[in-house]
């Protein structure tokens, strides 16, 4: 296992749920950003890094039927699919690094609010980019979430890159349009704060 890999089974295996610093009840703004890009009820999403989050839990109350969570931690989405239970089996559960996977499909919205500020590495973001080139459509919609530049310098105890809107699309540019940008106060379980930029983008037609 890779050095990441290790530390995220180690954090899903020693931790609950909500014993973790991102842990949200309800990922609203992730929603809202979702059903602003309009995908019909047959419309692939992938949530990168998905982990344990409740996102899948509301998309599948939303009645999205192809869905699909990538993260590094087998432990962590071992967790969201006991929560989940029997509509666990209509899921695509992933169990890969978003800078080396091979996508086998392409989706019309891909979600990351938990991946992308973790790589520090330039040569991990490309490589992050190309996955996004590889793996979402034409007219597809990219949201990603990350820490704002007045948010933690670290997470989990790791190095996180934070970004503005800007900063953001400039990783992505040309092949992915900013299209909107929200900032999210983000309340821990023990009660700090953390700031966030939700920033949605729209790959170009090709």
């Amino acid at each position: 296992m890779s050095d990441r890999t290790t530390h995220w089974q180690n954090v899903y295996a020693t931790k609950g749920e909500a014993e973790v610093s991102w842990f949200q009840d309800s990922p609203t703004i992730s929603l809202d950003m979702i059903r602003a890009a309009r995908p019909d009820r047959d419309a692939a999403i992938i949530d990168i890094g998905g982990g344990a989050s409740r996102l899948v839990d509301a998309l599948l109350r939303e009645g999205y039927r192809d869905l699909t969570v990538l993260d590094l931690s087998a432990n962590a989405l071992d967790t969201a699919k006991k929560r989940i239970g029997a509509a666990a089996s209509t899921v695509d559960w992933i169990v890969a690094d978003a800078t080396t996977w091979r996508p086998m499909k392409t989706y019309d919205v891909w979600h990351d609010r938990a991946a992308f500020h973790f790589l520090t590495d330039p040569h991990d973001r490309a490589a992050y980019v190309e996955r996004l080139r590889l793996a979402v459509k034409p007219e597809g919609h990219v949201i990603i979430a990350t820490f704002a530049p007045d948010g933690p310098e670290t997470c989990s105890g790791l190095p996180v890159q934070r970004y503005d809107s800007a900063s953001l699309a400039a990783q992505l540019e040309p092949d992915f349009e900013l299209v909107e940008t929200r900032s999210e106060t983000h309340r821990t379980p023990w009660n700090s704060t953390q700031a966030f930029q939700f920033s949605r983008f729209r790959r170009r037609g090709s």
